[in-house]
């Protein structure tokens, strides 16, 4: 048998690898104490009646020391499962302790208590969504960043060579032989002629804006001779679509243009004011 006094003595007095001292208090480290606390009452090493609550994965169980297996330590405390049930639970202590110190009883149970507590409280904390916390590495983010700066600098050099050799080859500095790819030379073409298009467009609106009809005075000599002309000469149908056919559809739209331009002012004798004929 082991004697409880003289271990307390010579851990109270001496050295302990599991003693912890405060300025208010000393606490003990053991794994197997009930209370935290280093004192006589408490000390797993000098009590040979000795018990306490564990939780291993959710599972609450009861150690229990029994003295008798001593010089085997593996096999010196006796491990009881309690019930999920607390009420269920604490009927099992008082059954396993009906005959051990009241105090080792009450802590055995505060145990079980603040135990059960915080193994709901992990439950609910489960079930609601947290923030998930994830460690980053410097040297990789500095790689990265690196990396990206280096790839925006070949990026703008790149675009800088290309606009420097569209130049040259336009005014014509690296002669008739070429040896750079295609592709820079087609987006070149498609923005020339783009703004080509553009161009056109342009003069085709300004000519329809200036071919509004406008009134034009002419004498009475030309509309005297205009007028005879036109009773000589008599055209015909196949004559006027041969004519259209080799005159350009410009000069055709600019002849009907000017017909419905046209205003004559003629004075007769019968009749002295002046008239305004319009010849379409």
């Amino acid at each position: 048998m082991q004697h409880d006094e003289v271990i307390w003595q010579l851990i109270n007095r001496g050295f302990c690898s599991f003693k912890v001292k405060t300025q208010t208090t000393t606490l003990c480290k053991n794994e197997y104490n009930v209370s935290g606390l280093c004192n006589r009452q408490s000390c797993p090493l000098a009590n040979s009646r000795y018990a306490t609550i564990r939780e291993k994965e959710g599972v609450c169980y009861l150690y229990m020391k029994t003295i008798e297996r001593a010089h085997t330590p593996s096999k010196l405390w006796e491990k009881i499962k309690l019930a999920r049930n607390y009420e269920s639970a604490m009927e099992q202590i008082d059954k396993n302790l009906i005959y051990w110190p009241s105090y080792i009883i009450h802590k055995c149970k505060q145990r079980f208590t603040r135990i059960t507590q915080y193994l709901i409280r992990m439950r609910k904390l489960r079930l609601k969504t947290q923030k998930k916390l994830v460690t980053v590495n410097k040297k990789i983010e500095r790689r990265e960043k690196t990396r990206e700066k280096k790839a925006l600098v070949a990026a703008q050099i790149e675009k800088n060579i290309e606009k420097e050799l569209l130049e040259r080859l336009k005014k014509g500095t690296y002669g008739d032989i070429y040896n750079f790819p295609e592709t820079a030379f087609d987006k070149v073409l498609e923005d020339q002629e783009i703004e080509s298009d553009h161009g056109e467009n342009e003069d085709e609106e300004e000519v329809e804006e200036d071919g509004e009809d406008i009134p034009e005075f002419v004498a009475d000599d030309e509309i005297e001779e205009t007028d005879n002309e036109m009773e000589d000469y008599d055209y015909s149908a196949e004559e006027e679509e041969e004519e259209e056919e080799e005159e350009e559809p410009v000069a055709r739209s600019s002849v009907k243009k000017r017909r419905k331009r046209i205003e004559i002012e003629y004075e007769t004798e019968s009749e002295p004011k002046k008239r305004v004929k319009n010849l379409k």
